[in-house]
């Protein structure tokens, strides 16, 4: 363990010695300072792995998601496949009775009856939602009413227990980031999107040598004088606990002549090279000294302001880390985790370390079940006056939910609420989360993803969270995000965003996108007609289906012009997403329906255009100074983003 406990001769001034030794001592910052100047930047090799291999690993590039998920609406519960209309009067006391269809929808099962008025179709957990209904019932809110009906004691609301076309993931939505460490979550979008094989950083190989004349390794017996090798194995561990694949070589005796030559096959072989021992410049200790011979720069720093570890050594020899720790293992563990483990975790391409609690303030009311103790998965933000935890509402069928929130926090069973400004513990799922840099919360479209990469590429994180424009404005007024982005027509002014804006706030101009009616192709009903003609078209059709959009977004402002108070059939079928749109008419769920030309294009459906929408950002003002704020402006007026943005069938503003 090289203690460097030699003998000094007493004529010797100790502390001339000790001045030799450390000529000068750093601070910790100063030190890593000129660490990672020496190492970065550097290119992070990756390698592809099957996707039961790459747990633990940090994703190499960008994943985008090649479908929608899930690819058609699908039942949350088993029960019955309705019309919400049919029930609009239903109550205890008032039971509505409906004909069941000849078919039961199972899972796997592609329905083929449609659901008329009156009528409901047995359905399965996640079995495919059929054309004409819009909501499903619980069987438990049912009762048998002869062996061809049910009666319903309960009204359903459109959309209820159905998970619509790409309401959890979209497809062209950005996936994972590239450094995103994979677990079981990630698996599990990865799998859901059908990908089997992802690129991966490949984990730094770390070789590990103690060095000292009194080391023996564990099994072995000791002689006197003799100490076991501690560090070896604390080290190795280590480095596999944060990123790396630990190559432990051994113990190497204070013979100069061996350890070079075990430093030079360990650099040879290996990415990083981490001794213990030999550090304190004592005549037994002679790691230092090889080390200027092994590459340049050689030695950055040699002694650092900390305690303990101060006879920390740090090195980089030909572009590869090397370090020395001290002796002591208490030494040499805190010098490990606090000024090697940050390195380390950075050439395999993870994110740093974290606390595994935070305390935050929830700024929406959850509402819960009594009797049940609920967890609520939550995404945390920074807000005015600390953290800000979101909860994930894209519901228990969602991957998403899981794998993009930070942690979750806890609802007593006697609660049937969280009250909006609660202040709650939440319990991260890994100790690595950290703050996000910036923080958009709004209108999501496939066009941000686009400008977003080039600040996930420079190291900063982004939380976008989708929860509509209102939503995001709403956000924004409470200082809960950086940018909201927002596409909100106002019919009085007749233009978008800026009549929404209140103090406080400013728009920054983001692009245009072409809003259509989108229709398969072929359909005569639609071919060659204006979208206004197309709408009416469909409107004289009673056996022409529309899909909708929800309250709040901006397209369905647009779509409620265009209909002048016509309600047609499929009006309440309103899915959160352009995706999901695109999914029901393509899948003849719906005939038409709005949605923006590039998720129409991506599905190979008609597209008659209707207005360019202006997809613009609410930004804070108060924020706007902040450095990642700044970035995503650079970013946004970048060439490489506009270029983007245009290739994707955007118009930057």
């Amino acid at each position: 363990m090289g203690s460097g406990m030699t003998m000094i001769p007493q004529s010797q001034d100790r502390s001339a010695l000790e001045q030799e030794q450390f000529l000068k001592i750093l601070s910790r910052e100063e030190a890593m300072a000129r660490f990672e100047a020496a190492l970065f930047p550097r290119a992070i090799p990756s390698e592809t792995r099957k996707l039961a291999d790459t747990l633990g690993a940090a994703l190499a590039e960008d994943v985008t998601a090649p479908i929608d998920v899930p690819p058609f609406d699908r039942s949350n519960v088993d029960g019955f496949a309705v019309r919400s209309a049919d029930l609009a009067a239903a109550g205890e006391g008032a039971p509505v009775r409906l004909a069941l269809n000849g078919e039961t929808i199972h899972c796997g099962t592609a329905p083929r009856m449609q659901v008329a008025t009156g009528t409901a179709t047995p359905i399965a957990t996640g079995g495919p939602l059929p054309r004409g209904a819009d909501a499903v019932v619980m069987v438990e809110h049912t009762q048998p009413a002869g062996p061809d009906g049910i009666d319903v004691r309960r009204a359903a609301s459109p959309g209820q227990f159905v998970s619509y076309a790409g309401s959890d993931i979209a497809r062209g939505e950005a996936l994972l980031r590239a450094g995103t460490t994979i677990g079981s979550r990630e698996i599990g979008m990865l799998a859901a999107c059908g990908i089997a094989e992802v690129a991966v950083a490949r984990k730094p190989r770390v070789a590990v040598i103690s060095t000292g004349d009194e080391l023996v390794q564990p099994g072995e017996m000791l002689a006197p004088a003799e100490i076991y090798d501690t560090n070896g194995a604390i080290v190795a561990a280590a480095i596999d606990e944060n990123g790396g694949a630990a190559i432990f070589l051994g113990a190497i005796p204070d013979d100069e002549a061996k350890l070079e030559a075990a430093m030079r096959r360990a650099l040879a072989d290996a990415d990083m090279l981490v001794l213990s021992g030999g550090t304190s410049k004592g005549a037994g200790d002679l790691s230092h000294r090889i080390i200027g011979r092994l590459g340049q720069p050689g030695i950055v720093a040699h002694g650092v302001a900390l305690k303990p570890g101060k006879p920390l050594c740090l090195a980089v020899c030909d572009g590869k880390p090397v370090v020395i720790l001290p002796g002591f293992p208490t030494s040499a563990m805190f010098t490990f985790h606090d000024m090697i483990v940050p390195v380390l975790r950075r050439m395999a391409g993870l994110p740093p370390r974290s606390d595994a609690k935070v305390s935050a303030t929830v700024p929406v009311r959850i509402a819960s079940e009594l009797g049940r103790t609920e967890f609520v998965m939550v995404s945390l933000v920074e807000g005015r006056d600390g953290m800000i935890a979101y909860p994930s509402g894209k519901g228990s069928g969602a991957i998403t939910s899981f794998a993009q929130a930070d942690g979750f926090l806890r609802i007593d069973a006697l609660a049937d609420q969280m009250p909006a400004g609660t202040e709650a513990e939440v319990t991260l799922f890994t100790p690595h989360v950290r703050v996000p840099d910036l923080v958009i919360v709004g209108s999501h479209c496939t066009g941000l993803d686009l400008v977003t990469a080039q600040l996930a590429h420079a190291g900063l994180t982004v939380r976008s969270i989708a929860v509509g424009s209102l939503g995001g404005l709403a956000a924004a007024k409470r200082g809960e995000c950086d940018l909201a982005p927002i596409h909100l027509f106002d019919d009085r002014t007749e233009t978008y965003n800026t009549p929404y804006l209140v103090e406080g706030l400013e728009l920054v101009p983001g692009w245009r996108r072409m809003q259509g009616i989108v229709f398969r192709k072929g359909d005569k009903r639609f071919e060659g007609l204006g979208a206004k003609d197309a709408v009416a078209a469909a409107l004289t059709d009673p056996a022409c289906i529309m899909v909708n959009r929800n309250q709040g977004a901006g397209t369905r402002i647009l779509i409620d012009r265009l209909l002048a108070g016509a309600r047609p059939e499929g009006y309440w079928n309103q899915p959160r997403s352009h995706n999901a749109v695109a999914a029901a008419v393509a899948q003849h769920r719906a005939d038409w329906g709005m949605t923006i030309a590039p998720v129409a294009d991506a599905v190979g459906l008609g597209f008659i255009p209707l207005a360019e929408e202006h997809y613009d950002f609410a930004l804070v003002t108060a924020r706007k100074q902040r450095p990642a704020v700044q970035a995503f402006l650079d970013a946004l007026g970048s060439n490489e983003a506009r270029a983007a943005l245009e290739r994707a069938g955007f118009r930057p503003a």
